[in-house]
């Protein structure tokens, strides 16, 4: 019987699956939630349930936690997948649980697979069953629930947020399932620690994967008739898979994020990281492209103006090139923008500017600023008092005002005193001076 069950049956159910943990003692990592004395730690062994938002990336024991939490409190447990579900579904859960109640007074912990994916009025419909404590609500996303999960389901639950396994946890996750009695297809293999490695790199912090990797490789070496699991297995088992890298969630936004502060805080290793961090996981090189255009304006600006042309001429090499070989461009533009001067003095007088015109009433053009390509223009004095720059000394026109009458000049643009922005300094301060001496000479008249 052991060996149709073992043969028949749990060949069948997935490894990861089949090692899921049977209590919270078994989780591996998250100690922050469920080690001695932490919150979810304490949930348990009080037997006091709530409900929260599980916020992880893959693989870290999101269902794991929620299912352990139905056993820990002899409760129903029901899932939902918001990718498969909708209201219908939502509604059918809700009668199962009511009905769970009725038969047997046991409550129920519904769990949401990336409720992130439900809208608004389907997370709604969730808060009168757990504001009733109909049952016990758990969500689980990889995204942050601040911008995806509706405030008012947010203000009913806590937030507990779950962290990638460390190196040390896969190693021990491997450890544990080469001895498992659920995993008899693993009994017997050696994986020697250059293997182990690769596994640990290749499941970049995520369990399931791990043991999808396991899997893999155990039937590989049942078919070699082998027991020894090294490098030259995996080579031939495993396909090189990407990393974890979700091209519209949080891991992109913060590795790009990482990306802007290595070159903003002038970091040209860290900076070079990300971005190969960001090309391994399958970011779109045109969007890092991108990126690196914004980087050169809001970063760097005048304290180096050939910045923006290099990143300029590295998105045209990427177009002409694609990708792997236009990639080196733009490593050369993140680098170099990493090394240049830096300064956000354009971009500060922009917002700036931008705020001031936002808030002002539409003020005409002076006259002397004003086109006067017609004779009643002309006759109207348009153009009549301006003074051309290039006949004036140095070719500037001291005290002139460019402003709509009534604007004092605001004095946005504040170049610092780095790269070429130092010498634009010098120079903008020699033109006020000549101002202010032009305007005290005309006072004195």
């Amino acid at each position: 019987m052991a060996d149709d069950l073992f043969g028949a049956t749990l060949n069948q159910v997935p490894l990861a699956e089949r090692l899921r943990p049977r209590s919270i003692d078994e989780v591996v990592g998250q100690a922050h939630l469920v080690g001695a004395g932490k919150p979810l730690r304490i949930a348990f062994e009080s037997r006091r349930a709530h409900s929260m938002i599980l916020w992880g990336p893959p693989g870290v024991g999101k269902t794991t936690l929620a299912r352990l939490m139905a056993d820990g409190f002899g409760a129903e447990f029901t899932a939902l997948s918001a990718v498969l579900s909708g209201v219908k579904e939502i509604r059918e859960a809700v009668a199962r649980a009511e009905l769970t109640r009725a038969q047997s007074q046991r409550g129920t912990v519904l769990f949401v697979d990336e409720v992130h994916r439900f809208n608004k009025s389907q997370q709604d419909a969730f808060l009168p069953h757990v504001e009733s404590g109909l049952f016990i609500f758990v969500g689980a996303t990889t995204e942050n629930p601040s911008f995806e999960v509706n405030g008012a389901l947010l203000s009913r639950a806590s937030v507990y947020v779950l962290t990638s396994l460390t190196a040390s946890d896969l190693e021990a996750l491997i450890s544990r399932s080469l001895k498992h009695p659920a995993a008899p297809e693993l009994s017997g293999l050696v994986v020697d620690a250059a293997a182990r490695a690769l596994l640990v790199a290749a499941a970049d912090g995520d369990a399931r994967k791990l043991l999808n990797h396991l899997e893999i490789v155990a039937r590989a070496a049942a078919a070699s008739a082998s027991t020894q699991v090294d490098e030259a297995l995996l080579a031939t088992s495993l396909s090189a898979g990407l990393r974890r890298f979700d091209k519209g969630g949080d891991a992109f936004y913060d590795q790009i994020s990482a990306l802007h502060k290595s070159v903003r805080g002038s970091d040209p290793d860290a900076a070079l990281y990300w971005f190969v961090r960001m090309i391994d996981g399958g970011a779109d090189p045109c969007y890092l492209a991108r990126r690196v255009l914004r980087m050169a304006s809001e970063d760097i600006g005048l304290a180096d103006p050939r910045a923006l042309r290099i990143a300029l001429d590295a998105t045209e090499v990427y177009e002409r090139l694609g990708s792997p070989e236009g990639e080196l461009a733009l490593a050369e533009a993140v680098l170099y923008l990493a090394c240049a001067a830096k300064s956000n003095a354009v971009y500060t007088a922009y917002g700036a500017a931008r705020e001031f015109v936002a808030h002002e009433p539409s003020r005409p053009v002076p006259e002397q600023l004003r086109n006067a390509p017609t004779k009643l223009m002309k006759e109207l004095g348009y153009g009549a008092a301006y003074r051309y720059a290039h006949d004036e000394p140095g070719a500037y026109a001291a005290g002139e005002n460019y402003f709509p009458d009534g604007v004092k000049p605001p004095g946005w643009y504040q170049p610092t005193d780095r790269g070429l922005e130092a010498r634009i300094a010098d120079k903008l301060a020699s033109l006020r001076a000549l101002d202010a001496e032009y305007l005290a000479n005309k006072a004195k008249k």
